[in-house]
């Protein structure tokens, strides 16, 4: 069974951009997230969980952008040369659960909330947080912006 709850989180995050097809992000991803690790030694109090934010995604839009990059423990006064620095408080629904189950935590998440009676915040960027397991399996929690 999966687990869903409503949190309210703070997001800090140092990353670079990235834009595309809707289509290719499955792999354009993970792709611009291994160039940005490459970099990870110019980033300043980062935590070390990995995270990626994605422009909330309607019918009409085959192409958007995103950001790959870390949560970070505190602001940054200096970002890295190619790099933003975002920060988001908001109101999310969210589950965990192995990334190759990704797909179906993404709908079992949106049905949910529907249940709930949530209304989704489609201003706001979807958050997701990576974190390696044994075995060499990856779990992903997935945020997704609320109204309140």
């Amino acid at each position: 069974m999966v687990d869903c709850k409503k949190v309210k989180k703070i997001f800090r995050v140092v990353g670079i951009k990235g834009c595309g097809a809707y289509a290719n992000f499955g792999p354009e991803v993970p792709k611009l997230a291994q160039q940005f690790l490459t970099r990870l030694d110019e980033v300043e109090n980062h935590s070390g969980t990995e995270i990626a934010l994605f422009e909330p995604r309607d019918s009409n839009h085959l192409e958007g952008h995103y950001y790959v990059g870390l949560i970070v423990n505190e602001a940054l006064k200096e970002v890295p040369v190619g790099m933003d620095y975002i920060e988001t408080a908001q109101s999310y629904v969210t589950t965990r659960g192995r990334i190759i189950n990704i797909n179906n935590l993404h709908s079992h998440l949106l049905k949910w909330a529907d249940d709930q009676g949530y209304k989704r915040d489609l201003e706001s960027h979807i958050v997701e947080t990576y974190h390696p397991m044994e075995n060499g399996e990856e779990e992903v929690e997935i945020y997704l912006p609320i109204h309140i």
